[in-house]
């Protein structure tokens, strides 16, 4: 199953890593690499990802980092739609379904 962000979440993922490696190199290759490990992880088990209110979309954590990865799984591919720190305002759930 293959992967595919929509351009709002590949700038989110972006941001994410850019804020990261100015702050700690170390730590944003380490939170990339957890981010593809979900990502795998995700093409092999599609619905492992907890329910959101807006259904069909789905998140997942990408543990031990706050982060949560909001996508809609499909029968071929899972798009990611957004990328988010999971200490964030709720309301800013990703509603681009």
């Amino acid at each position: 199953m293959t992967i595919r962000f929509t351009p709002e979440a590949a700038i989110e993922l972006e941001d994410v890593l850019s804020y990261l490696t100015a702050h700690s190199p170390e730590g944003a290759r380490n939170v990339g690499t957890r981010i593809q490990q979900v990502l795998s992880n995700l093409s092999e088990y599609p619905l492992t990802g907890m329910r959101t209110s807006l259904q069909p979309m789905r998140r997942v954590a990408v543990t031990p980092y706050p982060y949560l990865i909001f996508y809609l799984p499909g029968d071929d591919e899972i798009i990611v739609v957004g990328i988010r720190h999971a200490a964030r305002d709720p309301s800013s759930t990703p509603d681009r379904l």
